[in-house]
């Protein structure tokens, strides 16, 4: 996929009214390798409310000799623009910076603050 290719998929998976949407969008998404990858992370995303927010964490597993190991990571809160999913996405599996994904879609971006 080229960059004019790549600024529109940004921008249209942007416009998805939640996770669930932009996931599917993807999946369906004619890029073979992005389509690949939406589907490979089906049923690993999990909701749970922690101090009273509803956040949205990607958890995977891994087998570490005889134990299954978990890892969760906060991908975003319910309530949350989906920009915060799709800036995730093409960092994690394409090395995008999330800033650069936010700009694509014509959002701005804020560093996380750091504990």
């Amino acid at each position: 996929m080229n960059q004019n290719e790549f600024n529109q998929l940004v921008k249209s998976v942007s416009e998805c009214a939640a996770l669930p949407e932009a996931l599917t969008f993807l999946q369906e998404c004619e890029y073979e390798e992005v389509a690949e990858v939406a589907l490979s992370l089906k049923g690993q995303f999990a909701v749970a409310e922690v101090e009273g927010e509803l956040r949205v964490y990607h958890v995977t597993t891994q087998q570490k000799g005889d134990d299954l190991e978990e890892f969760v990571e906060h991908i975003m809160n319910t309530d949350e623009h989906v920009i915060r999913f799709v800036a995730w996405f093409f960092d994690a599996y394409f090395d995008v910076k999330q800033s650069e994904t936010y700009k694509l879609a014509g959002k701005t971006y804020r560093q996380p603050k750091r504990n």
